[in-house]
């Protein structure tokens, strides 16, 4: 019998857009790859893969997660006029609008739409 030999499908541009972004916004928020696999639903080794290059993010749960995350930090960095200091001050500190440390929210679902949602709004102030 021959086994029948399937070319692996190349990963998706926007796949590998969006590992990439994950992977910077987390490291530049100073989230640990625990962390981030607690975000975006994956496993540490998984998210280390996807430093390394060797996993890349495909459309499902995960990927969706990971694009929440990466708006997360888009608009942070917008609120704190790109000053990283400030931001990883921010995600790691209590927060009395959101009831809590923005970076343990977002490690649930809930969280991490609702500290989207008061981004989005705080930058909506004019």
């Amino acid at each position: 019998m021959v086994a029948a030999i399937h070319p692996v499908a190349a990963p998706s541009q926007e796949g590998v857009v969006l590992t990439k972004a994950t992977i910077r916004a987390a490291e530049r928020l100073g989230l640990s790859q625990r962390t981030l696999g607690a975000v975006i639903g994956l496993s540490e080794s998984v998210v280390s893969r996807m430093k390394n290059g060797t996993y890349v993010l495909e459309r499902g749960k995960a990927f969706e997660l990971a694009a929440l995350f990466v708006r997360l930090y888009r608009s942070l960095d917008a609120l704190v006029g790109g000053d990283e200091v400030a931001a990883r001050g921010w995600i790691k500190g209590d927060n009395r609008a959101l009831q809590g440390s923005p970076v343990d929210l977002i490690q649930k679902v809930q969280g991490l739409f609702h500290v989207v949602q008061y981004l989005d709004s705080r930058r909506a102030i004019i």
